[in-house]
């Protein structure tokens, strides 16, 4: 394949570009929050994103290279088709019981990331030990998904896959260390742009090659391959089922999500932010599905690619690259790809920036250094952005098996954070003791059922199992689903089994060594304080006041909605129980 200078051009271009408007909204907002403020700031951008911004950025961080290459992909692969295109039903109603169900009372209480009520609740310990799989889900999330947009740029500008991937991460990384969520999230709005224009400007010019059959007959009829609308077989319904949960329920506790919910200007706005979003992922969605239809539709024996087909290959995750450069013209070829970089970066940023921001606030500032000044927890986040940036990078160079690795963790997160996250904001009583439980059963129950993409055999054989090509035992019971079941009952029991021992007397005091039952006011426990503005607050009482910055570490909170929610509030429910 020959050197396209072209292609090379047209993604400086819109490299320049992106790097241009991240560095424009880092200057436009420097000055935003107090002096004391600045690293909330940085967080949850000062909390007055608007709905267009918020709509765009929210919509941007679930649509990814990832998210496109991959609904291309499952419409394409013969057997699956668009049957087992789940990414964009799933993301979308993942987006829906968010702003249904979570988005108000995390942005009600004033939450600033994720981990906040869990340390809250449960104590720095246990925020720590959910730090894990958080960090593994944006991290190896990232990586993947900067291979995939190595991959996608040789295949058609012919260049390093190592220098594509390197200079993306950098400008992605670079942005990102400027600006915090202020150039995230601007810069989503001109990637999600480019993202839409780009891919519907290529499908009619490939929808029109010559070697390209009606979809419509491939939707139903088999012509080149099995028809692109794909079926679901009665051996599959479990497996099926398992991974939509997975997408719809999994796709809830990731702070590149409640980034957004906790940076709207209210809770009200946090909920339309996921329901716009919602519609977004749908929309955005359809020209990759379509992509994905043409590639399927295609006799490849007539065109440039030739003999064998992508399938054939094995280059059937690259579908949508190969329908850019081989069906469409060239410099339409070069604007789709444009808009994959744009796709790749507009997710990349956001795992990079959330889990610095988690690390930061979380593990730096609330379980080491509580004294921390506003600008050495900047400059924390900062050296962290670059870290994390460089380790996704050197990830998606070095590992063979970048995506097993984000299939085990996004897996982790749904099992063990999901129903971490129900018991702190819905189940009364649940304490550190439950928490741990459940995150250990939950751990073992899915490491034991193996993984496939990373050559994992598993040590429990549940109905249904089969071993693969590689001779590698595949679960088609729902085991991840009954694992994060497990983890969630496993809290509540174990939470209130506990609670019961200590407070009947069953064990003396001195054996709650997490002070979870017994003592009231521990210092495990994160002080009412240290998450809230209390310097005028009757703690007992709740009362509402305005808040006041400063600062020391009760400036980590800022929203004065942050008491108006106090129903199912973690804070009063550990007080009352203990």
């Amino acid at each position: 394949m020959a050197f396209h200078v072209e292609g090379l051009v047209a993604i400086v271009v819109f490299y320049l570009a992106i790097l241009a408007v991240g560095i424009w909204a880092a200057w436009k907002t420097k000055n935003t929050g107090s002096e004391g403020d600045r690293s909330e700031a940085i967080i949850v951008g000062g909390r007055d994103i608007g709905l267009l911004v918020g709509g765009f950025t929210m919509t941007a961080t679930w649509v990814g290279g990832g998210y496109i290459n991959g609904t291309a992909e499952a419409v394409y692969v013969p057997g699956y088709g668009l049957a087992w295109a789940q990414a964009p039903i799933g993301y979308s109603l993942s987006l829906i019981l968010g702003g249904l169900f979570f988005a108000k009372p995390m942005r009600s209480k004033g939450y600033v990331t994720m981990l906040d009520p869990f340390q809250q609740l449960y104590g720095k310990r246990m925020g720590g030990l959910l730090f894990i799989p958080a960090l593994m889900g944006e991290m190896f999330w990232a990586a993947a998904i900067f291979s995939a947009l190595g991959a996608t740029i040789s295949v058609i500008i012919d260049i390093n896959v190592n220098i594509s991937v390197i200079i993306s991460a950098l400008i992605a990384t670079m942005y990102t260390l400027v600006g915090g969520l202020y150039s995230v999230a601007y810069t989503d709005v001109v990637q999600l742009f480019c993202i839409f224009l780009g891919l519907w400007i290529s499908v009619p010019f490939a929808m029109s090659h010559p070697a390209v059959t009606d979809i419509g007959i491939t939707a139903v009829h088999q012509v080149h391959q099995a028809p692109w609308l794909g079926s679901i077989n009665s051996l599959d319904i479990y497996t099926w089922l398992d991974n939509f949960l997975l997408l719809t329920l999994g796709g809830i506790p990731w702070q590149a999500y409640f980034q957004r919910v906790l940076s709207s200007s209210s809770a009200t706005y946090a909920q339309v932010l996921s329901f716009l979003a919602a519609f977004g992922c749908i929309v955005m969605a359809l020209p990759a599905v379509l992509i994905g239809a043409i590639g399927a539709s295609t006799a490849w024996n007539e065109t440039e690619y030739g003999v064998p087909d992508p399938m054939t290959k094995k280059e059937a995750d690259m579908i949508l690259p190969i329908v850019l450069q081989y069906l469409c013209p060239v410099y339409i070829s070069f604007f789709g790809l444009g808009a994959v970089s744009a796709a790749v970066m507009s997710s990349a940023d956001s795992s990079i920036l959330s889990a610095s921001s988690m690390f930061a606030r979380n593990i730096y500032q609330l379980s080491f250094r509580q004294n921390a000044s506003d600008r050495e927890i900047v400059w924390v986040m900062r050296i962290t952005v670059f870290l994390f940036g460089a380790s996704a990078t050197a990830m998606a160079l070095l590992a063979s098996s970048v995506y097993g690795l984000w299939y085990l963790s996004s897996d982790l997160v749904y099992i063990i954070i999901f129903p971490q996250l129900l018991c702190v904001l819905f189940i009364k009583g649940t304490n550190t003791y439950g928490a741990i439980a459940g995150y250990l059963f939950g751990l073992v129950l899915r490491i034991t059922g193996g993984e496939p993409y990373l050559y994992l055999q598993p040590l429990i054989y549940y109905p249904g199992c089969y071993p693969d090509e590689n001779n590698i035992y595949t679960q088609r019971f729902p085991f991840k689903t009954l694992s994060m079941l497990t983890s969630f009952f496993t809290n509540i029991i174990v939470s209130y089994l506990a609670k019961y021992l200590f407070e009947s007397g069953t064990l003396p005091p001195k054996l709650d060594f997490l002070d979870a039952v017994v003592a009231r006011y521990s210092r495990e426990h994160m002080d009412k304080a240290t998450l809230v503005k209390s310097d005028n607050i009757v703690l007992n009482e709740l009362a509402p006041v305005n808040p006041r910055h400063s600062l020391s570490l009760s400036s980590t909170f800022t929203n004065k909605e942050a008491f108006n929610y106090v129903d199912s509030s973690p804070e009063l429910s550990n007080t009352e129980d203990n």
